[in-house]
């Protein structure tokens, strides 16, 4: 099974095709760890790599593998104690924002029992999709929550999530009534998570998850002054992260 802690320097790319074209790509650096045993860094780069129960889930469990273990259960599936691999970034100078953290769910033979993609919006919502991929990586699930302000709760995801080893390479698709809306990419070469490779990261991508944030946030404003109508946020756009 794949070793962690590993890092991915990656490019994250949107392919948006309706109601308007419009492409943005940028980079950053992801982590794929084992939540149970989270990275044990020197002390001076902690500051650069933490993660936290509070950030994941209901935010209210003693543990990440804690809120994952009680979602899947309100779902009916029990790990028996098997493996997670987490794909995330990681909590960087006190701040951290995932738009997508993914969970890798094992048995304890080391039998994929499910992915799990945990999404956040902007607006401080979460909401967790618990996906049963094929042999080729791929699931398919219904759009449940709202996301960028351009498009309504509506259409269904197809997502292929490989778990990542030398190569990581994720696409998801939005389809929407009408074809195809939205393509999400995230491409990257592993590296050992040593404490030299985590320092050239972080001062090639400063406040990692600010940016990215911040990212959002400026694209989003380019879209609206280019005419995109937005849609109304429904008042229950914080998902139950217990919700089948």
């Amino acid at each position: 099974m794949t070793a962690v802690p590993a890092l991915y320097p990656c490019t994250v790319g949107h392919v948006r095709t309706a109601p308007r074209r419009y492409t943005l790509r940028h980079r950053t650096y992801l982590w794929l760890i084992d939540p149970d045993r989270p990275p044990r860094l020197p002390r001076p780069l902690r500051p650069l790599a933490r993660f936290e129960a509070r950030d994941h889930f209901t935010g209210e469990h003693p543990s990440i593998r804690a809120g994952l273990d009680a979602l899947l259960a309100a779902h009916g599936i029990s790990l028996d104690g098997g493996r997670v691999l987490m794909l995330a970034a990681a909590r960087v100078l006190g701040y951290v924002f995932n738009p997508l953290t993914l969970y890798w769910c094992h048995g304890p033979d080391g039998t994929l029992r499910c992915v799990v993609a945990e999404v956040h919006n902007t607006y401080g919502g979460r909401h967790s999709y618990v996906l049963r991929p094929d042999a080729a990586g791929t699931a398919r699930t219904d759009k449940r929550f709202y996301v960028s302000p351009f498009f309504p709760v509506d259409g269904a995801y197809r997502m292929r999530l490989p778990l990542p080893d030398r190569r990581l390479d994720l696409t998801i698709h939005l389809d929407r009534p009408g074809g195809r809306a939205l393509t999400a990419t995230v491409r990257g070469t592993r590296r050992a998570a040593t404490p030299a490779a985590l320092l050239r990261l972080a001062l090639r991508h400063p406040w990692s998850t600010l940016t990215v944030s911040a990212a959002i946030r400026a694209h989003g404003i380019r879209l609206y002054l280019r005419g995109l109508p937005v849609q109304p946020r429904p008042a229950h756009h914080r998902t139950p992260e217990t919700t089948p």
